[in-house]
């Protein structure tokens, strides 16, 4: 081999040789210098607190159904003093503002009486009314054992002073007074008859009115008053009414239960006939002219409201025709002249703006 190929031969290991070398260096043989930058890893972020799902306010008791008892002295559909009380507590449970009702009613001995109103109290009913101005002493005994009880009385307007006791009554001279209007104009003979059953309470406010009504339309009728002493004396109400027809009258009225006694008569004889407390048509379409009838709903109404309000009692409510508690309903059937229905109205116009006055 030539000796200048030899050179150039080894030149070329050695080149190849110090690359290796420099390959095979360690980090500390790296060149110094500041490392390229890299972005900082986004800071950690709590996560959300997971959020609960609203909870429901929970749902209101349900009101516990209303329920209401009546003791009453008569039969429920005597067309008189009890039905008033049993139809206007059966609107309020059609209404839906009562859900239970229940009814003792005959309970003239008041020793039956009291004993039913304790019954109900005992039973847990939340009104408990004694539909009787006769039931005013045992009621004023019980209340106060069932002081969580309401209880209403009437015809009357005392409480006893007792939280849990209302009273009722109504203005019934008023209507009495427009069906004396009405009665005086239809009368020939110029007497009429009144059968009164005892002297107190709505009865005699309805006969006191209606003779004031009769004699103020007509200073020249006669009106003659009887009363029978009875509430319920069927055969008492019959007799007192043969003695009025005896004696002239062709228009008769009375009060109280016992009247179907009187209307009998009427019929029989065709004497015309005022009624009051309820309708009472239905004891003669052709004799009944005219009821003043006792929307008893109005107050019971009130009372209602008041008890689930939580005022058991304490006031007294009186029925008058302002407050729609008193209302004429006159005999569709009977042909009763204009003229005499529009002093009917006039009447009751005046009543209510204080122009006429019952004298009561």
């Amino acid at each position: 081999m030539k000796p200048r190929l030899v050179f150039r031969l080894f030149l070329a290991l050695l080149a190849v040789f110090s690359l290796a070398v420099a390959g095979c260096g360690n980090d500390d043989d790296a060149p110094s210098g500041p490392a390229p930058a890299t972005e900082a890893p986004a800071p950690a972020t709590e996560a959300p607190a997971p959020t609960e799902a609203p909870t429901e306010a929970p749902a209101p008791e349900p009101e516990e159904p209303f329920r209401v008892a009546v003791v009453a002295p008569s039969a429920s559909n005597d067309l008189a003093f009890t039905q008033s009380m049993y139809d206007a507590v059966n609107s309020l449970v059609a209404s839906g503002q009562i859900a239970e009702f229940a009814i003792t009613d005959g309970t003239f001995i008041v020793e039956d009486a009291a004993a039913a109103i304790r019954g109900y109290a005992d039973e847990g009913y939340h009104l408990v009314i004694a539909h009787g101005s006769q039931y005013g002493g045992p009621l004023e005994e019980i209340a106060p054992d069932f002081p969580d009880v309401s209880f209403a009385w009437g015809t009357a307007v005392d409480t006893f002073g007792l939280p849990n006791v209302y009273s009722y009554s109504v203005r019934s001279d008023l209507g009495g007074y427009v069906n004396g209007v009405v009665a005086a104009q239809l009368t020939e003979s110029n007497v009429i008859g009144v059968v009164g059953p005892i002297e107190v309470g709505d009865a005699k406010l309805y006969v006191d009115g209606f003779a004031a009504g009769a004699t103020a339309q007509n200073p020249d009728v006669e009106v003659n008053i009887v009363y029978t002493g009875s509430f319920a004396d069927v055969a008492l109400a019959a007799e007192a009414a043969q003695s009025h027809i005896s004696a002239g009258a062709d228009v008769l009225t009375g009060s109280a239960q016992m009247v179907v006694g009187a209307t009998g008569v009427a019929q029989e004889n065709g004497v015309l006939w005022f009624g009051t407390q309820a309708n009472q048509t239905a004891l003669g379409e052709d004799i009944v002219v005219a009821s003043q009838v006792y929307r008893w709903e109005v107050v019971l109404s009130k009372v209602v409201d008041q008890v689930k309000a939580g005022t058991l009692g304490g006031e007294t409510f009186i029925m008058t025709f302002e407050d729609g508690g008193l209302d004429i309903q006159f005999n569709d059937v009977m042909d009763i002249p204009a003229d005499v229905l529009a002093s009917a109205q006039a009447t009751i116009d005046g009543l209510s703006d204080g122009s006429i006055s019952t004298g009561q």
